[in-house]
């Protein structure tokens, strides 16, 4: 722990003393620089929140914070981190690559088969938060105009799964009709989210491009999202079974993670070229992949796609979660106003989650626990957000950095106080046998 933290301090130093060397060096020195940077904080930061029982990604989060804020207190800055386009295309491709992860940890199958309660729930989680999010908008910010307003909305929408399915299975209730329902609602729930950053996305760009923007654009919007995501869903299903047969054949090495990844990039460029983002067609991708499709590789003694893919998530997705928290600024919240924001998003935030509750059918279930454990927005939160951040109007972002700071505060309290909660209102009752 003090030896991560030492060789942290011997790292800040560099990007000053390499600015003093001679011109003449290769680019790609800055980039293994910021990279030794980003993954000795992350991991420094990852290590502290699981000594306090929180997820990784909110030590990542933090760590990346910190990094973003050393001039307030008289230590070099870090700007050639923040303002590298490496460092940013890194990030960027470890969203998808997280995408595409979570979309392997569940299938179609398991969306069809968790019942009514859990799209009930889904749908409540969505419409909720999204209105008191715009409506907070449109009372903290009345003069941002309804772009700033809805973005906040659909910042609001989705949920971690991983950080609540962590806590479940930390208390022995993951098998739980309760878990269940969470579990199922939650990978919906990301699917609806995904709708609404792609309607709102296309409904921003479109009104920024042509003034005489009508309701029937958001209709043409929502009905492209919808067809893409079962478009890609029928038709991946289709071709992907006999792209990995013949896949299987090869005798090359890593054919399955290559295949996978040439899968999750080619449907994230087909979202991208039809109006949505591309982390859409990356979860689609992750989505249509089944374990049927490793197991040719399987039987040769090789791991499966799900296996492959977490270790590159796990070098790719801290990089953006540090640079995430690196574009806070805490001196933003030297503003009442932002700090006013901050909360009242975090408000709105768990609130709009327990109107789940309502979804839940049946009689003895938890309801309260259904609702708590929809309220982590984790890193769903944070790449919403981070397209509000890369999203133009007129030359100017959707978000703006103070705004986007106000969000990243709603995040790590919405992943902060998820699992103590959820603790103690499943240790409320007996598990039901």
């Amino acid at each position: 722990m003090k030896s991560l933290a030492f060789a942290l301090c011997l790292l800040l130093p560099l990007p000053a003393f390499a600015a003093g060397t001679s011109s003449h060096h290769d680019p790609i020195a800055s980039l293994v620089l910021a990279l030794a940077i980003i993954l000795i904080a992350a991991k420094l930061g990852g290590d502290l929140a699981v000594r306090i029982g929180q997820p990784a990604v909110l030590g990542e989060l933090v760590a990346g914070v910190f990094l973003g804020n050393l001039t307030l207190v008289g230590l070099p800055a870090l700007a050639f981190i923040r303002e590298s386009p490496l460092v940013d295309s890194l990030a960027r491709l470890g969203v998808l690559v997280l995408l595409f992860e979570i979309g392997l940890e569940s299938t179609v199958k398991q969306m069809l088969s968790v019942g009514l309660s859990a799209f009930l729930v889904a749908t409540l989680g969505v419409i909720a938060p999204f209105v008191l999010g715009a409506g907070v908008g449109l009372w903290l910010l009345p003069e941002q105009g309804w772009a700033v307003h809805v973005f906040l909305g659909a910042t609001l929408c989705a949920t971690s799964v991983g950080i609540t399915a962590r806590v479940l299975k930390d208390l022995g209730r993951s098998q739980s009709q309760e878990a269940r329902i969470i579990l199922g609602a939650a990978v919906i729930d990301d699917v609806l989210g995904l709708v609404v950053l792609a309607v709102v996305t296309g409904a921003v760009v479109s009104a920024s491009s042509a003034p005489s923007f009508a309701m029937s654009s958001v209709l043409v919007i929502l009905a492209k999202a919808a067809a893409f995501l079962v478009g890609s869903l029928v038709l991946g299903m289709l071709v992907s079974r006999p792209l990995f047969a013949l896949a299987a054949r090869l005798q090359a090495r890593q054919v399955l993670l290559a295949v996978g990844l040439a899968f999750c990039f080619f449907f994230a460029w087909l979202a991208d070229a039809l109006g949505l983002a591309p982390i859409v067609g990356a979860f689609a991708a992750g989505l249509v992949l089944e374990e049927a499709h490793d197991r040719e590789f399987v039987a040769k003694g090789e791991q499966t796609l799900a296996e492959l893919i977490r270790p590159i998530s796990g070098f790719l997705a801290p990089i953006f979660f540090v640079l995430m928290g690196m574009t806070t600024d805490l001196r933003s919240f030297a503003q009442p106003s932002i700090l006013v924001l901050a909360l009242a998003l975090t408000a709105a935030a768990i609130l709009g989650k327990q109107v789940c509750g309502l979804g839940v059918l049946g009689k003895g279930l938890d309801r309260l626990s259904v609702g708590v454990g929809m309220i982590p927005r984790g890193e769903v939160g944070l790449i919403f957000a981070n397209i509000g951040l890369t999203l133009m109007v007129a030359g100017v972002p959707v978000l703006s950095r103070s705004t986007y700071s106000a969000i990243v505060v709603m995040v790590i309290v919405t992943t902060l106080v998820t699992p103590p909660v959820l603790k103690f209102t499943l240790g409320r009752r007996r598990p039901a046998r």
